[in-house]
Protein backbone atom coordinates (compact mmCIF):
# COMPACT_ATOMS: atom_id res chain seq x y z
CA UNK A 1 0.00 0.00 0.00
CA UNK A 2 3.17 2.90 0.78
CA UNK A 3 4.86 1.61 -2.38
CA UNK A 4 1.55 2.56 -4.65
CA UNK A 5 -0.44 4.86 -2.52
CA UNK A 6 2.37 5.97 -0.53
CA UNK A 7 3.12 9.76 -0.63
CA UNK A 8 6.39 11.74 0.80
CA UNK A 9 4.62 14.83 3.06
CA UNK A 10 6.97 17.60 4.60
CA UNK A 11 5.77 16.09 8.01
CA UNK A 12 5.28 12.44 7.47
CA UNK A 13 3.80 9.80 5.16
CA UNK A 14 0.40 10.05 3.18
CA UNK A 15 -1.78 7.17 2.23
CA UNK A 16 -3.95 7.79 -0.44
CA UNK A 17 -7.06 6.23 0.38
CA UNK A 18 -9.15 7.85 -1.99
CA UNK A 19 -11.32 4.93 -3.14
CA UNK A 20 -11.80 3.13 -0.02
CA UNK A 21 -14.68 3.76 2.06
CA UNK A 22 -14.48 5.87 5.12
CA UNK A 23 -15.96 2.59 7.07
CA UNK A 24 -12.93 0.47 5.68
CA UNK A 25 -10.32 3.70 6.05
CA UNK A 26 -11.25 4.15 9.57
CA UNK A 27 -10.69 0.49 10.24
CA UNK A 28 -7.39 0.27 8.81
CA UNK A 29 -6.24 3.94 10.94
CA UNK A 30 -7.43 1.65 14.04
CA UNK A 31 -4.95 -1.78 12.87
CA UNK A 32 -2.21 0.85 12.21
CA UNK A 33 -1.95 2.65 15.74
CA UNK A 34 -3.34 -0.19 18.18
CA UNK A 35 -1.39 -3.49 16.54
CA UNK A 36 1.56 -1.03 14.94
CA UNK A 37 1.61 1.81 17.53
CA UNK A 38 2.27 4.72 14.93
CA UNK A 39 0.62 8.22 15.12
CA UNK A 40 -1.76 8.58 12.35
CA UNK A 41 -4.39 11.43 11.26
CA UNK A 42 -7.66 11.41 8.80
CA UNK A 43 -7.02 13.98 6.39
CA UNK A 44 -9.81 15.28 4.38
CA UNK A 45 -9.17 16.57 0.43
CA UNK A 46 -12.18 18.16 -1.38
CA UNK A 47 -11.45 17.76 -5.13
CA UNK A 48 -14.44 18.09 -7.44
CA UNK A 49 -17.13 18.49 -4.80
CA UNK A 50 -16.16 15.46 -3.44
CA UNK A 51 -14.65 15.17 0.01
CA UNK A 52 -11.90 12.44 -0.44
CA UNK A 53 -10.09 10.58 2.98
CA UNK A 54 -6.60 9.68 2.84
CA UNK A 55 -3.98 8.49 6.04
CA UNK A 56 -1.54 10.66 7.70
CA UNK A 57 1.27 8.95 9.30
CA UNK A 58 3.14 11.59 11.52
CA UNK A 59 6.74 12.16 11.00
CA UNK A 60 7.04 11.10 15.12
CA UNK A 61 5.74 7.58 13.45
CA UNK A 62 8.44 7.11 10.64
CA UNK A 63 11.42 5.63 12.45
CA UNK A 64 8.76 2.76 13.91
CA UNK A 65 7.15 2.48 10.38
CA UNK A 66 10.36 2.11 8.33
CA UNK A 67 11.42 -0.93 11.07
CA UNK A 68 8.18 -2.29 9.90
CA UNK A 69 7.90 -2.41 6.48
CA UNK A 70 11.37 -1.90 4.89
CA UNK A 71 12.41 -5.73 4.74
CA UNK A 72 9.14 -6.51 2.84
CA UNK A 73 9.54 -2.99 0.10
CA UNK A 74 11.55 -3.00 -2.71
CA UNK A 75 14.57 -1.03 -2.69
CA UNK A 76 13.34 1.48 -5.53
CA UNK A 77 10.45 2.38 -2.81
CA UNK A 78 12.47 3.23 0.13
CA UNK A 79 13.09 7.13 -0.55
CA UNK A 80 9.30 7.42 0.43
CA UNK A 81 10.13 6.09 4.26
CA UNK A 82 13.88 7.55 4.35
CA UNK A 83 12.72 11.19 3.05
CA UNK A 84 10.19 11.73 5.50
CA UNK A 85 13.03 10.47 8.46
CA UNK A 86 14.60 13.89 8.09
CA UNK A 87 13.49 16.94 10.13
CA UNK A 88 11.35 19.39 7.84
CA UNK A 89 13.46 22.55 8.14
CA UNK A 90 10.64 24.38 10.15
CA UNK A 91 11.26 21.97 12.67
CA UNK A 92 12.21 24.06 15.82
CA UNK A 93 13.50 22.60 19.06
CA UNK A 94 11.53 24.63 22.13
CA UNK A 95 12.27 24.37 25.80
CA UNK A 96 9.77 25.15 28.45
CA UNK A 97 10.04 26.40 31.79
CA UNK A 98 6.93 25.49 33.68
CA UNK A 99 7.57 28.54 36.55
CA UNK A 100 5.06 26.82 38.99
CA UNK A 101 7.00 23.06 39.37
CA UNK A 102 10.52 24.89 38.68
CA UNK A 103 11.27 22.66 35.52
CA UNK A 104 12.45 22.72 32.41
CA UNK A 105 12.06 20.34 29.56
CA UNK A 106 12.99 20.41 25.88
CA UNK A 107 10.57 19.21 23.11
CA UNK A 108 11.25 18.61 18.98
CA UNK A 109 9.18 20.37 17.93
CA UNK A 110 5.92 22.77 18.71
CA UNK A 111 3.65 20.50 17.77
CA UNK A 112 4.96 18.09 20.75
CA UNK A 113 4.64 20.83 23.37
CA UNK A 114 1.56 21.26 22.27
CA UNK A 115 0.18 17.54 22.62
CA UNK A 116 2.19 17.37 26.12
CA UNK A 117 0.65 21.15 27.39
CA UNK A 118 -2.93 20.39 25.88
CA UNK A 119 -2.17 24.30 24.65
CA UNK A 120 -2.84 25.65 21.07
CA UNK A 121 -0.23 25.43 18.74
CA UNK A 122 -0.59 29.12 17.77
CA UNK A 123 -1.01 29.95 20.94
CA UNK A 124 2.66 28.84 21.13
CA UNK A 125 4.08 30.08 18.03
CA UNK A 126 2.40 33.70 18.94
CA UNK A 127 4.14 33.51 22.35
CA UNK A 128 7.66 32.65 20.43
CA UNK A 129 7.11 35.45 17.71
CA UNK A 130 6.33 38.34 19.61
CA UNK A 131 8.98 37.33 22.25
CA UNK A 132 7.13 37.51 24.72
CA UNK A 133 8.45 37.82 28.82
CA UNK A 134 5.40 37.41 30.73
CA UNK A 135 4.69 33.73 31.21
CA UNK A 136 1.69 31.77 29.09
CA UNK A 137 -0.98 31.46 31.71
CA UNK A 138 1.24 32.98 33.97
CA UNK A 139 2.50 29.38 33.99
CA UNK A 140 5.14 28.56 30.92
CA UNK A 141 7.50 30.43 29.03
CA UNK A 142 8.60 29.57 25.56
CA UNK A 143 12.25 29.22 23.74
CA UNK A 144 13.85 28.40 20.66
CA UNK A 145 16.60 26.39 20.20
Amino acid sequence: MIMGDGSVSRHGLIICTNSYSLEDIVKLMNVIMIRYRLDCTLHLKRQNKKIEHMIYIRQSSMPLLLNIVSPFMHSSMLYKLKSALSNPSNRQKIEVTDIKNNTTTSYDSIHEVSRALNINQSSISMFLKNNQQKPYKGRYTFKKL
